[in-house]
């Protein structure tokens, strides 16, 4: 009994203690400093040692202007604990009083106790970034270096650099660390990756490109080509990121797994022309049946991807070579569901590509594997518009591999699939649960039927046009292009004005952007940017005109104007980080 009312008595006490501190948080937060001082000082009364407490408390005193009080509690903890970052503390409470003789006075003494003992930069290091003593903190990393050879601050220095607006230290710095601790590589690439993105990222990409090469040049050691394709990976020219690879492999001929990276990329990223080489070296290099079979499976994508109906002949016969060539086993499943999608979607024959599909499933395959079966026969049950097997099947890949990124595909393939044969309450729910999806491209596109359904809803409780809708994105999906388009004109005819007129137009965009027809792709856009300039469609299609017009038709100074609109006007956008960066490139601000 003693033990549970003392038990009872302690979970009292921690709750009540816990409300304390929410209650100081919560007075400091709202500038209430009077009260905060005081409940912090009550709480540091119950643990003396807590340094938090202690901060806050001299805080508090500080915006009260209570500076005497701040020196004698700063002066008492100094005392009695000898904390070297007390020190830089006292400093700046002069140093609000406008005393800058005392405060460097302390800030040097700070810097001294590190002379004497290196471990003491920690503390001292971090009061001086804590209070923004950028120089301050750089010197005390420096000072500690000194005193201690074998200890490194490479990485925080080349932050404060940064902070500093000193670009060029900031590079060397990170490259240095980065050459001697290569663990920390990606560490540093992200933190360049940030400044390369930034406002200022064309002087920085400069400054980092120049360094690369240098070392390069200098320095026969891979490390650096290494960093070198990965800085024209960040800057999405493949071409030259290629080189620097070819050079890495024909110093180590070991792997080609980053040359195969780099092609997957290129293909993400539209550089159809790199991928193509690419993986034609990939081919000449290789007598790995795995790395064989990859880099034609993508080859023949890509050709099936932009394929016309005349050409589908050849490619069925390039199909069928390349399955003669490599047989049927797991180590070609990856060209036998090409060949299945092909053949329904291309062919209409579902028939024949459910046999394909069917014959891989008796195959010895992994869980990953007998998943990328499923998915592809319940693309075909979909086709077919057997929407109740193809559910099915997406279930069972969703139960396999809970929580999978495949699985997470596969439930985005099922919300589509109710979406298709109308069930748009049911699907709104999944697209909303899988918003928050890892995957971004995933989550990206729930985001965006669930936007598109919400939407539609809200202004058409009947959902007519949305049904209309959505047997237009059914026939895309069965790539039957033509009805699809006689579909979405259809709506934009009856229901000019309406809410669906927006995203039918971008529909029919991106349809004609696929078949070729740029002129036409361009025509829908501008009546979004013309007649939609209020709604949520209006920077994709600022950013799909430009894009046709830089990339496509190569008129640059039409697609400068409206890189410029979407950085003016619409900087929460998605394409804005893509937009600012072509539209630096245009203006000619980077060599790169």
């Amino acid at each position: 009994m003693k033990n549970l009312i003392l038990y009872i008595a302690l979970l009292f006490s921690l709750v009540s203690f816990s409300q304390n501190e929410q209650l100081a948080q919560y007075y400091y937060d709202k500038g209430d400093f009077e009260k905060a001082k005081i409940s912090y000082q009550e709480l540091l009364e119950s643990v003396p040692q807590n340094l938090q407490y202690f901060l806050r408390t001299v805080d508090c005193l500080q915006q009260l202007q209570q500076f005497e009080q701040a020196e004698k509690i700063l002066i008492t903890q100094l005392n009695k604990y000898k904390q070297a970052s007390i020190l830089v503390e006292l400093g700046y409470n002069y140093q609000l009083q406008k005393n800058e003789p005392k405060a460097k006075d302390y800030y040097q003494q700070a810097i001294d106790k590190i002379n004497a003992n290196a471990y003491e930069v920690y503390g001292v290091s971090a009061s001086f970034e804590k209070k923004v003593l950028l120089d301050y903190a750089l010197k005390s990393y420096e000072t500690a270096e000194l005193k201690m050879p074998n200890l490194s601050f490479n990485y925080q220095k080349g932050l404060l650099y940064g902070q500093l607006g000193n670009m060029e230290k900031m590079v060397d710095t990170f490259l240095e660390e980065a050459y001697l601790n290569p663990q920390n590589s990606v560490l540093i690439q992200n933190q360049m990756s940030r400044y390369m993105t930034g406002e200022g990222d064309s002087t920085f990409s400069d400054l980092l490109k120049k360094a690369l090469v240098i070392r390069v040049q200098k320095n026969q050691d891979v490390f650096w080509n290494h960093y070198l394709s990965w800085f024209y990976m960040q800057q999405k020219e493949f071409s030259k990121a290629f080189i620097q690879e070819k050079s890495i492999y024909k110093r180590n001929p070991v792997s080609l797994s980053n040359i195969v990276n780099l092609a997957q990329t290129c293909i993400e990223e539209e550089d159809s022309e790199t991928a193509i080489t690419v993986l034609g070296f990939v081919l000449e290099n290789t007598k790995d049946l795995e790395l064989l079979i990859q880099a034609n499976a993508y080859l023949v994508q890509m050709k099936i991807d932009k394929a016309l109906p005349k050409e589908y002949p050849v490619i069925q016969t390039e199909l069928e070579a390349l399955l003669k060539q490599y047989e049927i086993s797991p180590f070609s499943l990856s060209l036998q569901l090409i060949q299945a999608h092909f053949v329904a979607f291309n062919l209409n024959k579902p028939e024949e590509a459910k046999a394909i599909i069917k014959k891989a499933l008796d195959l010895q395959l992994n869980e990953y594997q007998k998943a990328q079966v499923k998915m592809e026969l319940a693309d075909v049950f979909l086709f077919e518009e057997k929407f109740n097997q193809a559910l099915l099947y997406y279930s069972q890949i969703e139960l396999d591999l809970k929580n999978d990124a495949v699985a997470h595909e596969a439930s985005l393939k099922a919300a589509k699939t109710s979406y298709f044969k109308g069930d748009f309450d049911w699907a709104l729910k999944q697209f909303k649960e899988l918003k928050s999806a890892s995957t971004q491209l995933i989550a990206n596109d729930a985001l965006e039927y669930f936007l598109l359904i919400n939407d539609n809803t809200v202004a058409d409780s009947t959902q007519t046009a949305l049904k209309e809708f959505a047997k237009g994105d059914y026939l895309l999906y069965q790539n039957r292009n033509e009805e699809a388009i006689a579909q979405f004109q259809v709506i934009l005819k009856k229901h000019k004005g309406d809410e669906i007129e927006g995203v039918t137009l971008l529909r029919l965009g991106k349809i004609y952007e696929k078949l070729g027809d740029f002129p036409l792709a361009l025509s829908q856009y501008q009546t979004i940017i013309d007649k939609h300039r209020d709604g949520i469609y209006i920077d994709e299609a600022l950013y799909f005109s430009a894009e046709i017009y830089n990339k496509k038709l190569k008129e640059t100074e039409k697609a400068k104007a409206l890189y410029e609109k979407i950085l003016f006007n619409h900087q929460d956008s998605i394409y804005f980080v893509e937009a600012r960066k072509n539209f630096r490139i245009l203006r000619g601000d980077t060599n790169l």
